[in-house]
């Protein structure tokens, strides 16, 4: 989930890039990472489906190929670009075509999209560099679409929550208490930083901010497994993972088991200039 980094200073945001130990971590349990994280809602799929001018999707940060699996079945031609190869290889053992490099780095080796998208990654790629080069693969009229998923905690549980990692995990990379991105808050979040990015690279029009609003509920197990598949615990020794699922476990035990959390899918949406 996105928020904003725990305890660093505002205008930090731009710089979760650079974490390279977090950023190639989620491979450490492919399956449980595919298995826990939600799916991007139809609208907006259907929204990007509608914007690109043809059927050419990259997938940038393409993780298991969750996003690039929704893409394939509204009819793109979707290639993945994923830094982690343990997560390119489940990806493409669902029939999705994924080459293994930062997108970065990768080579495109003159091949054009009609869309460049990432979902809950493009905040592990550098932000005006990461535009820059989604202008040059993207055919003119074609959309860089770029979203996350952000959770609201009820009050009592997110409070229990940061609680637990600022005692067992207190530089993990995430702050899991904070709402909706840090937007709530007024804070810099991922899309300040992509949208700034996208402005400064240039190639562009407008960027377009999209809110898709929805709901989540989960047992007290499907929310460990979620927490367990995140960035915030992917990259902690074992044993500091177990100690605060463990204790996670306990406040959600404490508060019925069962949560509900409002959340919602933003998005930045730009269009190639012809």
């Amino acid at each position: 989930m996105p928020t904003l980094p725990s305890g660093r200073p505002d205008g930090s945001a731009d710089r979760t890039h650079r974490d390279r130990r977090t950023a190639e971590s989620f491979g450490t349990d492919p399956h449980r990472y595919d298995r826990s994280r939600p799916r991007y809602p139809g609208a907006l799929v259907e929204r990007i489906t509608a914007a690109a001018p043809g059927p050419d999707l990259l997938d940038v940060g393409c993780g298991t190929g969750i996003a690039a699996r929704q893409f394939r079945a509204a009819g793109h031609r979707v290639l993945g670009v994923e830094p982690d190869e343990r997560m390119a290889a489940f990806a493409r053992r669902t029939g999705v075509g994924v080459e293994t490099a930062a997108f970065e780095d990768w080579d495109p080796a003159g091949r054009r999209f009609d869309a460049v998208a990432a979902g809950t990654a493009w905040h592990w790629v550098d932000p005006e560099a990461g535009a820059a080069k989604a202008a040059r693969v993207l055919r003119p009229g074609g959309p860089l679409a770029l979203f996350w998923h952000v959770f609201a905690l009820p009050p009592g549980i997110a409070e229990a929550f940061a609680g637990v990692y600022r005692r067992i995990a207190p530089d993990a990379p995430f702050d899991v208490g904070a709402a909706a991105g840090g937007e709530a808050a007024g804070r810099p979040t991922p899309l300040d930083a992509a949208a700034e990015g996208i402005r400064a690279a240039g190639g562009f029009g407008p960027v377009e901010r999209l809110r898709f609003d929805w709901e989540r509920s989960g047992t007290r197990e499907e929310w460990l497994d979620r927490l367990a598949a995140s960035g915030a615990l992917t990259r902690l020794p074992p044993e500091r993972a177990a100690r605060v699922l463990e204790e996670v476990g306990a406040a959600l035990e404490g508060a019925g088991g069962d949560l509900r959390a409002d959340c919602a899918t933003v998005a930045l949406i730009a269009v190639r200039d012809g």
